[in-house]
């Protein structure tokens, strides 16, 4: 387990987010940190969970994650969003330091309600992107200037990022954050989510090896 490191005596805001409240929170992983940043812009609180001391840290073992209740509470089988987030937090238990930034942006920032509707176009035959332009949106929304603030908050100097998508690496550093490399995680597929996963590796370049076997190496 690792130890519960306060952030009293650090900045607590930027312009876009500011620490509202902290707490150690015990797992079955260890004892982490918990701290809740709020975004004023938005009314969003986005959640870091935090091993180890990370002040000052270079290198450090980050995940940014979006939320995705229908998978990590309803345990939809459309995606691979929750065992991106128990591998993660497994790995960073592993390390003994590291964090994952827990961030609402429910389906890829379109909100819950409008991910179900395009779930339903996804059932009608469209694949992920496609129902997202039906609604009148493009294909991610997503933000990581937010997340660069909170790492920032938190003292984080440099990060080894948990990803398979290069539009985090690319967003976290065009924010101010250096990536000193990326680090991969193995989910498995099914065949509810393989040709969702397949769709992100032709469409977008997700950094994903897909099996004969339908394992998917993902991040």
């Amino acid at each position: 387990m690792g130890d519960v490191v306060a952030v009293t005596g650090r900045k607590q805001r930027s312009e876009s987010v500011y620490i509202y409240g902290e707490a150690p929170l015990p797992t079955h992983r260890g004892l982490f940190r918990t701290v809740v940043f709020r975004e004023p812009r938005s009314g969003a609180d986005h959640v870091a969970m935090i091993l180890g001391d990370v002040t000052n840290g270079d290198g450090v073992a980050v995940r940014l994650h979006s939320e995705c209740l229908t998978s990590e509470v309803l345990g939809s089988l459309k995606c691979d969003c929750r065992a991106q987030l128990d591998r993660a937090l497994d790995l960073i238990a592993e390390r003994g330091r590291g964090a994952l930034l827990y961030l609402r942006q429910e389906g890829r920032g379109i909100g819950l309600g409008n991910k179900i509707r395009a779930y339903a176009l996804q059932a009608a035959g469209h694949d992920t992107y496609e129902a997202n332009r039906l609604l009148g949106f493009p294909d991610d929304l997503r933000r990581y200037e937010v997340a660069a603030e909170m790492l920032r908050l938190l003292g984080v100097r440099s990060v080894e990022l948990v990803t398979n998508n290069p539009l985090k690496i690319a967003g976290l550093e065009e924010s101010g954050i250096p990536v000193r490399g990326r680090i991969q995680l193995s989910s498995p597929a099914n065949p509810h989510n393989l040709e969702y996963l397949r769709v992100k590796r032709e469409r977008t370049g997700h950094l994903i090896e897909l099996d004969e076997d339908t394992t998917a190496k993902t991040g």
